[in-house]
């Protein structure tokens, strides 16, 4: 065998031995990476199943889970821009209650997909609550119509209610609250409400109020001064931000500051699921009617959907049946994933309860105003760490600035 012919041999042992080696690294770091990737895959899951849950809804008290009454009357009036929603309280059926307007945000015409709990709370609570839809196809983007509408709502659910076979309403203990554009419309209903025939309003919450000019501003000074006010704004709130909260707590300077506060939901991801503070906390979903809730074309064209008498939709259930929130604070929009949280129980359900407490029975103010330790606290996680809690303040400029779309 010549030189010349040993050669290629001689690489060929070399290449086969190089090759077994490179084999042999790649399959030691393919194992390395293997190892690795699920090393942190059951450490990930260990500190998933480790990781604090947020607290559920308390037993008692403001935003609590001790109602007094276990089922719901629910009926509907109206067509289109004048449809609303009425909700009694039952079993046992009441005489009288006191009066709550809850107006909705930008679209949310449908009470059950976007704050069934909170309603089913307020109602279990004691309140009647009108719902009203003031938005339909040919109104939707016509936000000057906006608040007659839910003033006429008001005023023909009030007929309604005074009519035999329904809980009386209780018209000074009357009070308005809503989330987004409803939050702005809460304020022009107090505003408009001496003027337009209402009853004075003696509580106001409005909650990421937005987006000014549509719909506009009433005269906020028109708010009787000795109404009680609470603005709420999300520290993640992108949508709207914070400069209709602001103003709103501005324009109301016939009320004096002890009786109204500015106060921003803080976010915190320090367990699971995380509480994010943005423009879609306040909603809560949950079943408000027999049927499942769906979309009901009367809410947004004239022509079509429910009728106008009481005779449709309807009915008195039992609220617990139908996934309120029970004594562990679950309900079932919260076991599917879009229910109420902490960010509702110890945030904005607990403040209105404490600012119609307040207004109306004199009790629980300082779970609703004050800065006090009651009304910013959040609850804790299940570690015991305490929920980030409520910022409150009567200067809503030395807070930071949230910037809503319109403002970026």
């Amino acid at each position: 065998m010549t030189s010349s012919t040993r050669k290629p041999v001689a690489l060929e042992v070399m290449n086969l031995f190089t090759e077994s080696i490179s084999m042999s690294s790649r399959s030691l770091l393919f194992s390395l990476v293997s190892f690795v990737m699920i090393w942190s895959f059951l450490i990930a899951a260990a500190a998933t199943a480790q990781a604090a849950t947020a607290p559920s809804q308390p037993t008692e008290g403001p935003g609590g889970s001790d109602y007094a009454y276990s089922r719901i009357t629910s009926s509907v009036y109206g067509r289109g821009d004048l449809k609303y929603y009425l909700y009694e309280p039952a079993g046992p059926k009441p005489e009288t209650a006191p009066l709550i307007v809850f107006t909705h945000g930008w679209g949310g015409t449908n009470p059950s997909l976007s704050y069934g709990a909170w309603i089913k709370h307020l109602v279990r609570k004691g309140n009647i609550v009108v719902y009203p839809v003031y938005q339909s196809a040919i109104s939707m983007l016509n936000g000057s119509r906006y608040t007659s509408n839910c003033v006429k709502a008001v005023l023909d659910a009030i007929q309604v209610l005074e009519s035999e076979g329904h809980v009386k309403p209780d018209l000074d203990k009357f009070a308005t609250v809503g989330h987004s554009v409803g939050g702005v419309l809460a304020a022009n209903i107090a505003a408009v409400a001496k003027k337009s025939g209402l009853p004075a309003p003696k509580a106001v919450m409005s909650v990421e109020p937005g987006n000014t000019p549509m719909p506009p501003l009433e005269d906020l000074s028109l708010i009787p001064q000795d109404a009680l006010l609470i603005t709420v704004v999300g520290d993640k709130d992108t949508v709207v931000g914070c400069k209709d909260a602001q103003k709103i707590f501005t324009k109301t300077s016939q009320i004096p500051l002890e009786n109204k506060d500015y106060i921003m939901m803080v976010s915190d991801n320090s367990g699971t699921p995380n509480l994010t503070a943005n423009h879609f906390a306040p909603t809560c979903w949950a079943p408000l009617t027999i049927s499942m809730p769906g979309f009901d074309l009367g809410d947004f064209m004239p022509g079509f959907g429910s009728a106008l008498s009481d005779s449709a939709d309807d009915g008195s259930y039992d609220a617990e049946a139908l996934g309120s929130p029970d004594s562990s604070g679950s309900d079932m929009g919260t076991s599917l994933g879009f229910g109420a949280d902490a960010l509702d129980y110890y945030g904005t359900w607990k403040l209105f309860d404490a600012l119609t407490d307040a207004a109306f029975y004199g009790k629980n103010r300082e779970y609703a105003l004050g800065d006090t330790p009651q009304q910013r606290f959040m609850g804790n996680w299940s570690n015991g760490k305490p929920v980030n809690e409520l910022i409150v303040t009567d200067d809503p400029e030395s807070q930071p600035w949230i910037n809503g779309r319109r403002d970026s």
